[in-house]
């Protein structure tokens, strides 16, 4: 089994050829006394899926609100294609636990709200489009009760897509799910994602989970949030449940679980 299963990258000597769709600079963030981040940097490519994996309580949360716009930082930036964040948009989703859809209308519904508040004239070409992809197109009238959790959290997820942004936030999403279903919905979710451009920002707890779906992995500390590590994973595609088996995987795993643990 090989003892170098991922390539190292250190922060600051990543290669900058390619633009940043999300670009976190000197990111810092406290509540009164309480600090939580302190100086994060990091950025993430178009098409793009960074994990950020972390302790319970470090801050991970915290981070994915400051990226939204929805809190702002007490030091540094966030920008967005070159552009800072200066508060929650439509271009940069989050997806958390839990699928949040409008009870009251039906799954096509929930999915035309978003292009339609936009103005977007082909909502109903993008709807269907997205629809044929998380395998809902049967489902398309029915409400969000009448769906199964799984379908719920595609349907979630579909609906921010819907917008076409250039970034999507993800809030540990499949943390609810029992473990067979969380695997269809991470082997769904990286199929969906290979296909566009949208950079991905991915916070979990799960060592599993942030290895089989980020192309790099952000490690941060206890709080308040440092970055301990930033690995580019380096695994054979496409991914899904046979990557599990793969000895690179396997040994990554043990790798970054020992560092987790030893932390």
């Amino acid at each position: 089994m090989s003892t170098d299963p991922v390539r190292t990258t250190v922060v600051g000597e990543r290669a900058t050829s390619a633009p940043s769709a999300l670009a976190a600079i000197g990111v810092a963030k406290s509540y009164g006394a309480l600090s939580v981040l302190a100086d994060l940097d990091f950025s993430v490519g178009p098409g793009e899926v960074l994990a950020v994996l972390g302790p319970s309580g470090c801050g991970k949360s915290t981070l994915l609100r400051v990226l939204a716009g929805l809190e702002p930082p007490d030091r540094g930036r966030v920008e967005i294609g070159g552009q800072p964040v200066r508060g929650p948009s439509p271009d940069r989703p989050m997806v958390v636990q839990g699928a949040t859809l409008f009870p009251w209308l039906s799954l096509r519904a929930n999915l035309e709200w978003g292009p339609k508040a936009l103005g977007n004239q082909q909502s109903g070409a993008i709807v269907d489009e997205l629809l044929e992809a998380t395998g809902l197109s049967g489902s398309a009238d029915l409400l969000p009760r009448q769906l199964s959790g799984g379908m719920r959290q595609r349907a979630a997820i579909a609906q921010v897509l819907a917008n076409q942004p250039p970034l999507l936030l993800l809030d540990e999403p499949f943390g609810a799910l029992d473990a067979q279903t969380r695997l269809r919905m991470q082997e769904w979710l990286i199929g969906l994602l290979a296909e566009r451009p949208t950079a991905t920002v991915l916070v979990t707890h799960d060592v599993e989970e942030a290895l089989l779906l980020g192309h790099r992995l952000l490690r941060l500390s206890h709080r308040p949030a440092t970055v301990l590590e930033e690995l580019a994973l380096d695994l054979p595609s496409p991914r899904g449940r046979s990557t599990l088996s793969d000895s690179r995987f396997v040994q990554l795993k043990a790798d970054v679980l020992a560092r987790v643990l030893d932390a």
